[in-house]
Order: structure tokens, then C-alpha cells, then sequence
């Protein structure tokens, strides 16, 4: 697994063959990669996960290497990873994708038209992916689509009667799907983690050029 992208944990992690007692490699007097105090993740829970034994091997290899960023990054890619593979209960009943119900949201929470263009800023998508996803919703007569007056190029998209209905009806199964999901950390530390989330995604929406989907 290179933890850049996290694809290799996501098809099953590495290979469990290995010790998997801390690393004895580390310096002297510093904790092994990838564990915090006394071979322990930051907040004293032991450090268990996919990420925790990919941060141990590359110790062993290269205890030269700072790997603090791969527990970091490694962590968001495998639960992304892991995320997506279950997919979202309550939208899977509903016969949607979660790039479906985006557009969808979107379009019900921001409560009025939008172009493609827009759609696909919003959604933080390709163009190409929007069209397709809105042909899609169209055909299902979720959306519709009216020409611009004053420009035949452009399109604007709005809520049918009945993709507003859906959405509303799946909007509450889908946060309590996603409150289960989160049920193992309580509430401050999810408070807390969403506020590290949001600083780091602030950070790379401000500097990063992100290929879009």
C-alpha cells in the first residue's frame, strides 16, 4: 500500500504475516512510527487499525522516514475507501447514488435553479459526470430542465415536485444511517474531529488544484 491515495488498504490492507509487536528499529527513547506513548494512537486507544500496521512496516524498512502525514491522510483514504464499499443504506433503498443525491441536495438546499455549471462547482464534479447524472434524474422525472431565455446554451435545473418529496423523505434516514455509522465516538470527540476535518479540507480547498470526479 502506498498510503498516498489509500487504494491498497481499501482492496484488503497489507499482508498480516509480519510481527505485529511494535517496532524495535524506532531511535531510542522515541515511540515506534505510528503509535503514540507506550505503542498507543494519539487519545490512548491502542492502535489496532490497517493504517497502524502499514505505519509499523514502513518502520521497520525506513525508521529514518517521518511518517506522521501517512497517519493522518492514510486514515481519511481507508475510511473513505471503506465508506464508499458499504455504500449509504437509506440511498441504495431510494435507488440513488451518493453522486445522484448530491445533485439532488444541492438542489434542494441551496431552494432554487441552478445551472450545470454551478451544479458541478457545488458538487465539486466534472461537467461531463453533472450532464450525465442529470440526464439520469431527469429521465426519472426527479429534475427538469428549462432553456435560458437570453442564451440557448444554457440550461437551468430545478426540483420536480417529486424529486423535492424524495429528498425529503430520505434526508432523515440517511443522518440517522450516517449517526450510526459515527456511534462509536461520542459526541464531543465527533465535534472535535469535525473541526480537525474542516481545517484540513479548508486548507487544501484554498491550495490545491483537486481532479474532480
Amino acid at each position: 500500500m502506498t498510503t498516498a491515495d489509500g487504494r491498497r488498504a481499501a482492496d484488503g490492507g497489507p499482508a498480516r504475516g509480519g510481527d505485529p509487536s511494535p517496532d524495535r528499529t524506532a531511535p531510542a527513547g522515541k515511540a515506534p512510527a505510528g503509535t503514540g506513548p507506550a505503542g498507543r494512537a494519539p487519545g490512548g486507544t491502542a492502535a489496532a487499525d490497517t493504517v497502524a500496521a502499514v505505519v509499523r512496516q514502513w518502520g521497520a524498512v525506513r525508521p529514518d522516514l517521518d511518517t506522521g502525514p501517512m497517519e493522518v491522510i492514510g486514515r481519511v483514504n481507508r475510511c473513505a475507501a471503506l465508506l464508499q464499499q458499504a455504500e449509504d443504506a437509506p440511498l441504495r433503498r431510494a435507488g440513488l447514488t451518493r453522486p445522484e443525491f448530491d445533485v439532488l441536495g444541492t438542489l434542494r438546499r441551496t431552494g432554487h435553479e441552478l445551472t450545470p455549471s454551478e451544479i458541478a462547482r457545488e458538487t465539486f464534479s466534472s461537467g461531463a459526470a453533472v450532464t450525465k447524472r442529470l440526464k439520469q434524474l431527469t429521465e426519472r422525472g426527479l429534475v427538469e430542465r428549462r432553456g435560458d431565455t437570453r442564451d440557448r446554451r444554457v440550461a437551468h435545473v430545478r426540483l420536480t415536485d417529486a424529486g423535492r418529496d424524495l429528498v425529503d423523505g430520505v434526508l432523515p434516514d440517511q443522518l440517522a444511517y450516517e449517526t450510526g455509522v459515527l456511534s462509536g465516538i461520542d459526541q464531543d470527540r465527533q465535534r472535535e474531529l469535525a473541526g480537525l476535518l474542516g481545517e484540513l479540507l479548508g486548507q487544501l480547498e484554498g491550495r490545491l488544484r483537486l481532479p474532480r470526479a
